[in-house]
Order: C-alpha cells, then sequence, then structure tokens
C-alpha cells in the first residue's frame, strides 16, 4: 500500500526572556511527541485489544487458518499481561504488530495512527544510509567515505546485528509460516520509520562494521537525517543498477524481449496492468501476452524465463493471462473460497475503508456492500461461499508454449504473483522455478477483499483481507503447508555478485539454460 509522506520541520519556540510573572503567563504546551504518542491507560489499550480480538473472531477467516484456538488465546493472554501498566502508543503499537504477524497471512498491515506517522516522518531522526541482506548479514550498501561498500555492520547504536534483524520480523507479515521475506527485509526495508517505531527518535548513530577483506572492527558516529535526505541517499545505494531490474517504481508493468536468440525473457513487475476484465488496459495487456506466445511459436524459441521477482501482486484477472499459455489443462483460480459473516461490515462504527490514508465515506461503504453481495450471495452455516461466475474455468489457449520454462521468484512475490507462482509449479508443463521461497503461500492466502479498521483509543489501524482462498494448488511433496512457491533451485544473491552488481539468480538461469546474456 503506498502511503504519502509529508516532511515537514518542526520548530517549538520558547521565549525564555518573559518578565511577566508566572501566573500570567500562558498554560505551557505539552510537548508535540507527548501529544502523539501519548501515554495509554491500561483501561483504554485492554478495550482496543479485546475490540481488535472480537473484530478478528467476526470477520477475519484466516485467524485459525494456521492457529489453533488454543494458540490464539495464548496469545491474547500475553497481549493483555503486556497492557497492565501505562505505556506509550508505540509500545502498545508493537503489542498490536506481533498480533498481526502471528495470524500468518502477508496481507495483514498495522500502523499507528496519522499524526504519529506524520511526526515521525517530519523528524530528522532517519538512518541515513542504504544496508541491504546478503548471505544472512546485513550489508553496507551506500557509497560514502565514511564506510566502504561491503562492509559487514556488526552492530548499531549498540544493538548487534542478529538482534536488529530479529526486532523486526514482527513487522513483516507473511503467508503461514513463510520466514524469507522477515530475513531480508529486516534489512533491506527497515531502517526508515520502521527503525523510529522500534527504537524512537535518534540524533545520530554509531555503526560498528568491518571492512571487506578486515578482521577488525571499526567504529563511526553519523547525525541522523531528514526522511527526504533519507530518500534521496537510497536512490543513489550502490545496489540500484541491479535492483531496478525488477522495481515495479522502474520497470514497465510487464515487458518481452529475447534475452539472446534461444531464449525470450517474459517481465510481469506488477500486476495492476488493468483493474478487471472491464478496464480498457485489459484487452491491450491480453493482446500482448497473446503476442509474446505467438513470437515464441513461430521462432520455435526453445526457452522462456518469466521473470515475476519483487511482484507484490494486484488484480484478477490479469494474473491468469499467462497461465493459459503455459498449460494443457485447465485451471481455476481456487477450489474454495468465503468469507465468514453475512450481509454488511461487522463493528462498522470502528471500520476506516480501505486505504489508511482516507477514510471510507457512505456512498463508497454502500458501493462496498453491494460488491460483497455479489460476490457472496448467500451465508449459510457459517459461510459465505463465494459465487461461481467469479471463480470461472481458464482453458488452455493457443499457441501453447512447448519449451523449456524458467519461473524466476523471490521472497517478494506476493498475492495475485504467489498466486501465478502456484499455478505455474501446479500445471505448467516442463518447468524449473529459480530463486527464493515467495512470500506468498502455495496453498492459501487471505486475500481479495482488505477492510481497516480504527481503534478507538490509540488510533491504531489494523487491515486484513476478509476472503479465505483455497487455490487450485494440488499436493505436492515439496510443498509443506504453510509455506510459499519453493523453488526447485534456492538462489539468493552472493556477496561476491553483490560487490561485481551481478544479478545472481538471472545469471543462474542463463547457466542452467547454457546460453549467454
Amino acid at each position: 500500500m503506498k502511503k504519502v509522506l509529508f516532511l515537514l520541520l518542526f520548530a517549538h519556540q520558547v521565549n525564555a526572556q518573559s518578565t511577566k510573572p508566572a501566573s500570567l503567563q500562558p498554560p505551557q504546551q505539552s510537548d508535540s511527541l507527548s501529544i502523539v504518542n501519548r501515554q495509554l491507560a491500561p483501561g483504554e489499550m485492554k478495550k482496543d485489544l479485546q475490540l481488535f480480538l472480537d473484530i478478528r473472531k467476526k470477520a477475519n477467516s484466516g485467524l485459525y487458518r494456521y492457529r489453533s484456538v488454543k494458540q490464539i488465546d495464548s496469545i491474547y493472554q500475553w497481549a493483555f499481561n503486556q497492557v497492565r501498566q501505562p505505556m506509550s502508543t508505540t509500545d502498545f503499537f508493537k503489542v498490536i504488530v506481533q498480533l498481526t504477524d502471528f495470524e500468518g497471512s502477508c496481507h495483514n498491515y498495522t500502523e499507528p495512527g496519522g499524526d504519529l506517522v506524520k511526526y515521525f516522518n517530519r523528524q530528522r531522526s532517519f538512518f541515513p544510509f542504504a544496508l541491504k541482506y546478503v548471505e544472512g548479514n546485513i550489508i553496507f550498501n551506500s557509497k560514502t567515505p565514511q564506510i566502504p561498500v561491503g562492509a559487514r555492520i556488526v552492530s548499531i547504536n549498540g544493538v548487534a546485528d542478529k538482534a536488529l534483524m530479529s526486532s523486526f520480523y514482527k513487522y513483516l507479515t507473511a503467508d503461514g509460516y513463510t520466514t524469507t521475506q522477515k530475513w531480508s527485509n529486516s534489512v533491506n526495508t527497515s531502517y526508515g520509520i520502521r527503525y523510529l517505531y522500534e527504537y524512537g527518535l535518534k540524533d545520530s548513530y554509531t555503526i560498528r562494521f568491518i571492512a571487506p577483506g578486515a578482521t577488525e572492527p571499526q567504529t563511526v558516529t553519523i547525525p541522523a537525517v531528514s526522511l527526504e535526505e533519507r530518500k534521496a541517499n537510497l536512490a543513489l545505494r550502490y545496489s540500484a543498477p541491479v535492483d531496478s531490474l525488477i522495481d515495479y517504481n522502474v520497470q514497465p508493468k510487464y515487458s518481452f524481449k529475447m534475452a539472446n536468440p534461444a531464449t525470450g525473457l517474459l517481465n510481469l513487475r506488477i500486476f495492476t496492468m488493468a483493474d478487471d476484465a472491464n478496464d480498457p488496459a485489459f484487452p491491450v495487456y491480453v493482446k500482448f501476452i497473446d503476442s509474446v506466445f505467438q513470437v515464441l511459436s513461430t521462432n520455435n524459441i526453445p526457452n522462456l524465463i518469466l521473470d515475476i521477482r519483487g511482484n507484490p501482486g494486484g488484480s484478477d484477472p490479469t494474473f491468469e493471462q499467462p497461465m493459459m499459455y503455459l498449460t494443457d489443462a485447465s485451471f481455476k483460480e481456487n477450489t474454495l473460497a468465503y468469507t465468514i459473516f453475512g450481509n454488511g461490515i461487522p463493528y462498522e462504527k470502528y471500520f476506516w475503508g480501505v486505504s489508511t490514508s482516507e477514510r471510507m465515506d457512505s456512498a463508497a461503504k454502500v458501493a462496498g456492500k453491494a460488491m460483497l453481495q455479489d460476490y457472496f450471495p448467500v451465508f449459510r452455516n457459517g459461510r459465505n461461499i463465494q459465487d461461481s461466475k467469479h471463480n470461472p474455468v481458464y482453458l488452455p489457449k493457443q499457441p501453447r508454449f512447448k519449451g523449456k520454462l524458467y519461473l524466476l521468484i523471490d521472497e517478494n512475490v506476493a498475492s495475485a504473483a504467489s498466486h501465478l507462482a502456484s499455478l505455474v509449479k501446479a500445471y505448467a508443463n516442463n518447468v524449473t522455478i529459480v530463486g527464493v521461497e515467495t512470500v506468498g503461500g502455495y496453498y492459501y492466502h487471505n486475500g481479495h477483499m482488505g477492510l481497516i479498521y480504527e481503534l478507538p483509543y490509540s488510533k491504531i489501524k489494523t487491515k486484513f483481507s476478509i476472503v479465505h482462498v483455497e487455490q487450485d494448488a494440488p499436493l505436492k511433496p515439496d510443498q509443506p503447508e504453510g509455506r510459499g512457491i519453493i523453488p526447485h533451485h534456492t538462489v539468493w544473491t552472493s556477496f561476491n555478485d553483490f560487490m561485481q552488481q551481478r544479478d545472481t539468480q538471472m545469471e543462474y538461469v542463463h547457466k542452467l539454460i547454457g546460453g549467454q546474456f
């Protein structure tokens, strides 16, 4: 979910030279942080916690997908024990985040109230540099005289590297028990506002590191920067030339080229090329996909690389389109999909909308309820089963690709993209999957429709998807329950390739093919 971040300069002025008697002084305002990150009373937090649990029991069809009733009861007992004493909003937020993560859905998302988010974003407290997860370590990823590129970070502000990484896992939700994205994004994406949530506002950062080829650690202290300065530094990170190859913010949403005379390369960076089948952009995309497979067939191309690394998902029915050319079997999006409440929106008083940046108005609510009624018309035996018209059978298309397919995935592949990867592994002919286990699940996910609620006392917003989806994914011996799509060849970025700015995973595929770039 994209968030618009406002960077403002906060200034607090005090007239220390006033000669007025104390009794005539205007009342002193509380520090801004103490307002937006106020101390919450135990009673307030208990009420928010109970509401958080009640909403999920009523509306979240995935609450007990990977956790038993006993396990859910246990973690909530822990949470209620945590709030027996007053605590700050951010500390309470960290309790809620752990509950969110425990459920096992990559569509879960929680953030503090908007005022607190804005306050943090306008502070000059951000970590200045880019870091990258490489071979299990935190690797320095900025070009600066203070620290060499490739240095291994030993600690930041006295917190050791492994403790730093594990402290961010709770913010990184994943389907089931998958951990790959937690490992990498505990480094790659956790040193912006997430660091401030976890460790508070900082004026400076003391970094202990070991330079490449060295054995003894060194220490430098560098000042914190503004959010805009951090963004500018990230844009210039050392790994940007390689990272940008799979970045949907940089690359076209979909593209095709011949990597070499024997190998086509189809890139699908994000499935937002069309909102749905009625979008005028959809037939354009469908025509493009067909043209790709016409080229492959006409020229009898023996190899196709389908690269969906970094693809966070998107809309139906975009991800099904390439799949129809990769199999001789029919398939469906799911074998079962349902919600667990009847008409209306449970606990509507606390319902916020579908985006944390904007509260849903009454007209949008009416339209949303109508859509729910259309997709899930009948409530029976505790379930609203999806209407069959929204789960069509997809038939194979011609010309079917008859060569060798190589699917490239990574830990950031989620939602619709991991659903495509699941279908490819289940039904594609002659496929080899290379990369890293996806954050999205192989067998199940909760998705489609996300609801956001705001807790009344803490103003914390929490999002979860309400549709339980059992994917059209046959049982496979190398696909355990509660895991993402597991590649045939697990390939992470190597340190040497990071230093030489090479794409480890793509080079691995070309070696499998036996060709050259």
